[in-house]
């Protein structure tokens, strides 16, 4: 079963989305048998890599509230994060671009290291309060998955990946996904939002039922008796 998940680091609901899919995953007992592909998408391409204001000063300026109506927005949002075990601290988070966060968690798929890149963005904007926006600190964050240091900073420098962040996204315009997190399941489900977990269940569950239904069977061709002189091996194949 594969499951694409366009998500942004500094999107709030897509870490709570994230933890929303593993625990369905975990319930259901599909976490072995699902195949999770991160997608990149930039809720906010232009904005700038150090833009010098506070979360709470971005989210009035965007929805035009004012700054306590913006904490109290945001605190709520924390207590949502705070009953799957996240911690967000959105007085100390550094809001950035994050084009150079997703060009290092492409950088780490294509090394075997993407989920743990993805998680490890997340924690970092959100509960260690890290400028995901700085190289440097990209770096580390590879640094700390197992991925070297110096091509992970020479792929940055270099614009490496870029083609791949820019090829997801516009992939999420051709399927209409304006907002994150977005999960598409096996290409015929799709839950939009960090919807609550039991969706989450009933979504793979069905999924899952429906792929094992058309899946193809194997049908045995030809005479399978065993020949006397090498009863291990026959028709081309050896059994134990």
């Amino acid at each position: 079963m594969k499951i694409e998940v366009w998500s942004d680091f500094v999107c709030p609901f897509c870490y709570i989305g994230k933890r929303h899919l593993e625990q369905a995953l975990c319930s259901t007992g599909l976490a072995d048998k699902a195949e999770v592909v991160f997608k990149s998408f930039e809720l906010d391409p232009a904005s700038p890599v150090n833009p010098g204001t506070s979360v709470h000063e971005r989210l009035a300026a965007k929805y035009g509230m004012s700054l306590e109506e913006a904490r109290a927005a945001n605190a709520k949002m924390a207590e949502r994060a705070a009953a799957v075990g996240l911690t967000y601290h959105f007085d100390t988070m550094i809001p950035t671009n994050t084009f150079d966060a997703h060009r290092l968690a492409q950088f780490a798929a294509q090394k075997g290291a993407g989920e743990t890149v993805v998680e490890r963005l997340f924690k970092a904007y959100f509960t260690d309060s890290l400028h995901i926006g700085d190289r440097q600190v990209l770096v580390q964050i590879a640094s700390e998955a197992g991925l070297d240091a110096e091509e992970t900073r020479s792929m940055l420098e270099e614009g490496g990946c870029s083609e791949r962040v820019r090829t997801d996204e516009a992939e999420a315009q051709q399927l209409g996904i304006h907002g994150v997190p977005f999960f598409v399941v096996n290409r015929r489900y799709a839950i939009s939002g960090a919807q609550p977990i039991a969706l989450f269940v009933d979504t793979l569950q069905k999924a899952w039922e429906e792929e094992q239904k058309n899946k193809p069977r194997l049908v045995l061709v030809g005479d399978d008796s065993q020949d006397a002189d090498s009863p291990a091996c026959t028709d081309g194949s050896c059994s134990v």
